[in-house]
């Protein structure tokens, strides 16, 4: 009697995961194609933040690096702003002009006169070492980014659990979701048909 329990036991464990498993994968794949519009975008960003000092230029290269993760264009432009420091030297008033596009679902009222392109909702997560340049010490950046950059991208489901102590690092916890919606991948195309078949 206790062996056909146990064996009833495992069954019903492996068909829970049988069940489970088709279910995941499916929430893996990417979400069907939509058509969309390029938007420009140009915006000055003043870093504002008690616990890290960046340079200009180092500013600037953070921010290109969160526009690309959010799902910008690829020729997204973050250039040093007007700085009291030298190159490479940290700044107290560290600035980046960005110039960008971010792709809008064409039916949105998009006021834009490039062609529509195929777009995907894609997931992005913004963590500790995700992407890998990213540090607790870039808490409150991204914190200013997802209160004045973000805005300006098409998002869902945004899912914000960052805890940006000031003046300390090893409190701080980055941790900012959701989902963008950017240009779809290109299709592969296909060769060309041999003549009689193959």
């Amino acid at each position: 009697m206790t062996t056909c329990w146990k064996m009833a036991a495992f069954v019903g464990c492996a068909l829970l995961t049988a069940l489970l498993i088709p279910r995941t994968s499916l929430a893996d794949e990417p979400s069907a194609r939509e058509r969309g519009v390029w938007q420009k975008h140009e915006y000055s960003f003043a870093y504002m933040g008690f616990t890290s000092t960046y340079s200009c230029d180092g500013l600037a290269d953070k921010i290109r690096l969160l526009l690309i993760t959010a799902g910008a264009r690829p020729d997204a432009k973050s250039q040093p702003g007007a700085c009291a420091s030298g190159f490479g030297r940290p700044d107290k008033f560290a600035r980046a002009e960005l110039t960008f596009y971010t792709l809008a679902p064409s039916g949105a009222d998009a006021s834009s006169d490039s062609k529509p392109v195929d777009g995907i909702w894609r997931p992005v997560l913004l963590t500790d070492r995700s992407p890998r340049e990213l540090s607790t010490g870039d808490c409150e950046l991204i914190e200013q980014f997802r209160n004045s950059v973000l805005p300006m991208f098409t998002t869902r489901n945004v899912g914000d659990h960052a805890t940006c102590i000031p003046y300390e690092n090893s409190g701080s916890i980055i941790g900012l979701r959701f989902e963008s919606f950017t240009a779809a991948p290109s299709r592969p195309h296909k060769p060309p048909a041999l003549p009689g078949g193959t």
